[in-house]
């Protein structure tokens, strides 16, 4: 008489078990998946082979468009990454003009996202967004330190509810054409919570007030959400 509430409280387990193994699907990448999809069961009909070729493709669509859970910490006073990569610079540079948060250097976190990394970004900390601004520019590869200034770019002015003013920048690089940012001017956000998204390798910057303490170096590998990268300046 067991029997069936046991098969289903296996089945339930099982669904569970692979949500938390295979990550969310980013909403921008469903028209991606989906067309993939129907191009491999219209492909296969016609050719087994090239229809397991196109459904590899579609795969990788998937996978790269990945929005995993992310674990980001609480304490205040921190700033954590604004995407998964590798550090590639860490300098004293001056904050996007079209912010307008003047011409005083600060401390610019750069972090350098392959074709093989997660390619959302997420909110640095709990605050206000003050300013997003869409700026047209260069598609210079996106790891070279040039890119920050002269790259096509979405520049972020976040306000941490503990008052710091911090600024993170989406860059397109070589094969990256297209920036996706879902905040507006005014928006809370979350410290880890996800607000956009660059297609296909590029590069986000973090700036954070001078006297900070950075806690990465370049080379070092961040996750998005989770890794911290500075104790800000109180």
């Amino acid at each position: 008489m067991s029997a069936a509430p046991e098969k289903t409280s296996a089945l339930s387990h099982a669904v569970a078990l692979a949500k938390s193994v295979v990550p969310p699907l980013h909403p921008a990448g469903r028209p991606f998946v989906a067309g993939g999809a129907l191009a491999t069961l219209l492909i296969r009909a016609k050719s087994r082979k090239l229809g397991v070729v196109v459904g590899l493709l579609t795969g990788w669509l998937a996978w790269f468009f990945r929005e995993p859970v992310r674990v980001t910490p609480k304490r205040p006073g921190i700033a954590v990454a604004p995407a998964d990569g590798a550090v590639s610079h860490v300098v004293e540079a001056a904050p996007p003009a079209e912010l307008g948060l003047g011409s005083d250097p600060m401390l610019r976190i750069s972090v350098f996202l392959s074709v093989f990394d997660v390619h959302v970004q997420r909110a640095p900390a709990t605050g206000q967004v003050v300013r997003a601004v869409h700026v047209p520019g260069q598609f210079l590869s996106a790891d070279l330190d040039e890119a920050s200034e002269v790259n096509e770019r979405v520049s972020v002015h976040v306000r941490s509810d503990d008052g710091h003013d911090l600024a993170v920048v989406q860059i397109a690089g070589l094969i990256a054409r297209r920036i996706i940012c879902s905040v507006a001017d005014g928006e809370k956000v979350l410290a880890g919570q996800t607000y956009g998204l660059i297609r296909f390798g590029s590069r986000v910057d973090l700036y954070v007030p001078l006297g900070s303490r950075v806690l990465v170096e370049p080379g070092q590998r961040t996750v998005g959400g989770e890794t911290v990268l500075a104790e800000l300046a109180r």
